[in-house]
């Protein structure tokens, strides 16, 4: 037997990941097939799509209860008709990205790091996302083979920490992200590398070798932002794309956001956590809804938020304990929430 060259295999488990995305669910009627769920089911109700359309890995689904319309993993993902209300609040801008966005795809916000919009692309479309409505086709960083951006990282000697972001940077071919890491790594003042993803959770094929690689190739230090809301995302599959790249070197922490039905208990945000550090990622922040048009179904008030802290710092240890935040425009940090 003829065994396939490193170059052969990478090429393949990239043909396999893209397929996986290729064949996402994008029409909610077959998704409600897969999971046996009648559209008549109260609260099964779709919006109009328009310019946020269904999108959810088959792989996801596969975790998500047959015949449960209140599944935790498909309320995150599902076109409610609520959201077509107008809520007092709710905008299209929610933490202010387009008031610091600069050409390039740049957002400068915090002082010494800088956050690049990688790609508009995702793995998955999450109803409560709060780019969800951002100009993408005006402000990506990469439609110059990154020049733009990596000429402003370079010129400003205060910049020491990059995020990648979008969108979801680990929707780049590895061709396209190799270039941008490269670009990086020949900037001297920048010391560390910040990714913000969900493709490992939602479609953990996509951790293969050719990432991997690029990942143990940079000479900057690495972590990764994850972001699971819920303990049934994290299957075996998960786990052990989150064990590869561990084993490349990479930090691993995880963003969740407290959302109404999904995980606004404290059972659900301490198996959360137990599951997370089972996987070898640390909680990182629990964040209160960006208040982004659409998604008002999902806001947990913050008394309510407040009150599942104290409840939850009872049950874990510290190391354990997300902290829990909020994001507001214009302020020059995120806001750590006292409970």
């Amino acid at each position: 037997m003829i065994t396939p060259s490193p170059k052969t295999q990478q090429a393949r488990q990239a043909r396999a990941w893209q397929h996986a995305l290729r064949e996402a669910f994008k029409q909610p009627a077959d998704l409600l097939a897969y999971l046996g769920l009648d559209p008549a089911t109260p609260h099964l109700e779709a919006a109009v799509l328009g310019n946020f359309p269904l999108r959810v890995p088959r792989g996801f689904a596969a975790r998500m209860r047959k015949g449960d319309a209140a599944d935790p993993l498909l309320l995150q993902v599902w076109p409610a008709g609520a959201e077509a209300l107008n809520v007092d609040g709710f905008g299209l801008d929610a933490v202010g990205d387009k008031l610091k966005l600069k050409p390039g795809g740049i957002v400068h916000k915090y002082q010494h790091r800088v956050l690049v919009m990688a790609t508009g692309a995702c793995g998955v479309h999450c109803r409560y996302c709060f780019r969800r409505h951002f100009p993408y086709s005006d402000a990506l960083a990469g439609r110059d083979h990154w020049r733009e951006a990596l000429a402003q990282i370079a010129a400003d000697g205060s910049i020491s920490e990059v995020i990648l972001s979008g969108g979801d940077p680990l929707s780049l071919s590895d061709d396209k992200l190799g270039e941008l890491l490269d670009g990086l790594d020949g900037i001297a003042h920048v010391r560390r590398l910040r990714i913000h993803t969900r493709q490992p959770i939602v479609l953990p094929e996509r951790v293969d070798d050719g990432l991997l690689a690029l990942l143990q190739r940079t000479r900057l230090r690495t972590a990764m932002v994850l972001h699971a809301n819920h303990a049934n995302e994290l299957d075996g599959s998960v786990a052990m794309a989150l064990g590869a790249l561990r084993e490349a070197g990479v930090s691993l922490l995880n963003q969740a956001v407290l959302l109404r039905r999904v995980n606004d208990d404290v059972d659900t945000l301490q198996a959360l956590s137990e599951r997370l550090f089972d996987c070898g990622v640390l909680p990182y922040y629990l964040h209160l809804l960006d208040r982004v048009a659409g998604s008002a179904h999902f806001e947990v008030d913050e008394d309510t938020a407040r009150r599942l802290m104290r409840e939850l710092s009872t049950r874990l240890p510290g190391y354990l304990l997300p902290r829990l935040a909020r994001e507001t425009a214009g302020q020059p940090a995120k806001e750590i929430v006292a409970w």
